[in-house]
Order: C-alpha cells, then structure tokens, then sequence
C-alpha cells in the first residue's frame, strides 16, 4: 500500500514574488509601502543572494526608485556620482560628458549592495521570505486564483494569490510556466565573455573605460574609491583555472592603453569569474495573471550597464500597475505592462548591442568591419549629436506610459 503525500499547507498573499533577487526585493518594498501584501520565494539562501557579484553602475531613474522605496541611505552615502565615461580604440580616447550632454549622472554603486539594503529593509518590515524553496510551481494562471506550489523543509505548500511576478532569473521557473504557442523568444548569443576581477586597489580611472584593442575588450570600472572592478573579453570557452592574476593583469594593462595604465594598481583578486554574453527577450511578458520582470524577461549584455537598471525600470511599471489595480480598481496599466515594458527593452537592448559590436572584437569580422568600427568610434569622437546619443541611453532612457 503507498503512503500518501502529506497535506499541503495552504497560505495566502495578494502578490506572490518568484526570487529574491533586487527585481523581487524591490517589488515586495514598493508594494509594502502601499499596504499591498506579498510572500518572496526563492530557490537560493538568502547567504548565497546576497553574495553574487554583479554590475555596479545605477542609471538616475534607478536611484530615484532606491531613493523612492526608501532603501537608498546607504547608496546615498557611499554611492560615487560620475559625469561622464571613456570610449577607447587602440589607445586613442573619448570622453563621453554626461553632465553636459544630459545633464544627468550615473552613480557607481554595486548590485551586491543594492541587494543587502533590500534584505535589510524587507527583514526590517517582517517580509515573508522562503529560501530553498523547491519545485515551485506556478498554476492556474490564467484563472481569476492563481497558486503557486513549491516546497521548503520538507512542507509542500500552496500559495493563493491575486498575481504572480516572476522575477527568478533567465533560468527561473517563471519564464517556462508560460505554454510555448503563447511565447516568442528572441536571442543573440555572443562568441565571447567577459573574465572579471575584483581587487582591493584604487581604481585606474577616476570614470569608467571601455577599450577595445585588437586583442579584444578592456573595462576598467569600480566598485569604490579602493575597491576595483576590471574585465577583460575572452574566449567563451576559456577557463577560469587558465587565467592567473598575472596574466590577466598583463593583457589588462595592454588592451587598457599605455596612459591608463601608468596608473594602474595591481594586485592579488578576491573574486574571478567568467560571464557568458547574450542578448535574449521573451514576449509577451504577461500571461494571464502572471507577470515577469527583469532577467524572467529579458537579458542584455552587460557593454551598457543595463540589466540591473532594466530590472528596476521594470518594476517601477509593475509596482504601479498592482497599486492602481487595489488603490484605484484601475487595471490599464496591468492591460498595458508587457507592451509598455517592452518597448523601452527593444531601445535598450539596441543600445546594448549596438556598444558590444562597437566595442569587441569578433572572430568573424573581415578587414571591412574592424573598419567600420573604427570608423564608427571616429564618428563618435567628431560629433556631438552621436555622442549625446550614446549619453542618453546610458543615464537611462525615459519611462514611457501608455496612460
């Protein structure tokens, strides 16, 4: 005779949020501060969240949400404002004047922080959080009571909720719920990544540089005023193992500039990886009540500095379409978040494509397109109009509601 499965415990939310990450983080504090309850679930430990290093540059619409969701204390006190950035080609360099092409800023603050404000603030306000949550999966989402089953310590659950967001990540579960004849796919993966360091000297540059060289891409970033950031293009199929800081710091230093380079700090890493680059959107981003934000949607490669700040812009699209549905009883802007979102996605993943062709180099580009590089970072340099360009999309392209 089989033994039955023990009974599900059944809880209930308004919102049930698929990861924890800063798109679910955030989304749970803007929904909280409006009295809209949720429960965050995510596959991971909250340690292990916390610890994944990702990008470091906030657009001023990101910051003004941090700042918004009351979560920026830190950000405001240790977040370094820059004006502007490097464009570099074979040692030659442009400087890329945000302040006096926008007159906007980014601020260089790390997503790894960004996450442990978050926590703080959600664990501050008793979230309902479920870390190692297993085979969660969300159902009858296009029913008016949508669930969302998973199991943590050993206890199957079920959530009922009003919406789903699924903000789990490129590989969550969230994404896959959704019927494949109700889904497009879009996707370029690219035939290189990017090795990155982290090391506690100062930086080599007051501002961002992005390089390319002819044995390939150089960023020189920051996470703070001693604290470096540094990547460099290599071969997708590389290993970790086969970089020494040595050797990276001797590719870096060439692929950087001679200039840049006299100032340049070396040390021993604390943190080496190795990042697959894609261009990759899913549409719609809306299925029945169930709504995905951030990698779930879309991923850009990280040329632009967008993922992070794309994320958030989602967000700020959800969170105001949830709190117009329980303040307002107005559900235009639920009718309209996928086409709203993804219009702005498209011009952002332009962007980001746009500055990863410019800026790498590709094992199957002819003589003709090194050409058309070149000549494209020259026209940069030379014009204003093509400079303002690429500063608008990188301070942040505006939100555009479909009021």
């Amino acid at each position: 005779m089989s033994r039955s499965s023990p009974a599900s415990k059944p809880l209930k939310t308004q919102v049930c949020i698929i990861g924890s990450g800063p798109s679910g983080l955030l989304l749970s504090q803007l929904l909280a501060k409006a009295g809209i309850d949720t429960i965050v679930l995510d596959r991971q430990d909250r340690a292990h969240i916390e610890s994944r290093i990702r990008a470091g540059v906030l657009e001023s619409g990101t910051v003004q949400a941090l700042q918004e969701a009351g979560v920026a204390d830190r950000l405001n006190q240790e977040g370094i404002a820059h004006s502007g950035f490097d464009l570099a080609f074979d040692g030659d360099r442009h400087r890329i004047d945000l302040a006096s092409l926008t007159g906007k800023s980014v601020v260089v603050y790390g997503q790894t922080e960004v996450t442990k404000d978050l926590f703080e603030a959600r664990c501050a306000d008793a979230q309902s959080f479920f870390f190692d949550a297993q085979d969660v999966t969300p159902e009858k989402l296009t029913t008016n009571n949508p669930t969302v089953r998973f199991v943590a310590d050993g206890q199957t659950y079920v959530i009922h909720c009003d919406y789903v967001a699924g903000c789990d990540g490129f590989r969550g579960v969230s994404r896959a719920a959704i019927p494949e004849d109700a889904l497009r796919t879009f996707e370029r993966v690219y035939p290189f990544g990017w090795l990155g360091i982290l090391v506690d000297t100062p930086p080599v540059s007051d501002e961002l540089i992005y390089a390319n060289h002819q044995r390939g891409f150089a960023l020189a970033s920051m996470r703070s005023r001693t604290r470096s950031r540094y990547y460099i293009q290599c071969d997708s199929t590389d290993e970790i193992s086969a970089w020494s800081d040595e050797r990276f710091w001797e590719e870096f230093a060439l692929r950087i500039g001679s200039n840049a380079a006299t100032h340049l700090h070396t040390g021993p890493s604390f943190e080496k990886s190795i990042a697959p680059l894609r261009s990759f959107v899913a549409e719609p981003i809306r299925h029945g009540r169930l709504f995905l934000a951030g990698d779930a949607a879309h991923i850009v490669p990280p040329t632009g500095a967008k993922g992070l700040n794309l994320a958030v812009a989602d967000i700020r699209c959800l969170s105001r379409a949830l709190i117009e549905h329980y303040e307002s009883d107005n559900d235009h802007f639920l009718d309209t978040y996928s086409s709203t979102v993804l219009k702005r996605v498209w011009k952002v993943e332009r962007f980001s494509w746009h500055l990863t062709t410019l800026m790498h180099q590709f094992p199957s580009n002819s003589p003709f397109e090194k050409r058309m590089q070149r000549a494209e970072f020259d026209y940069i340099a030379s014009s204003e109009a093509a400079s303002r360009s690429i500063a608008e999309n990188y301070v942040g392209l505006p939100l555009e509601w479909e009021d």
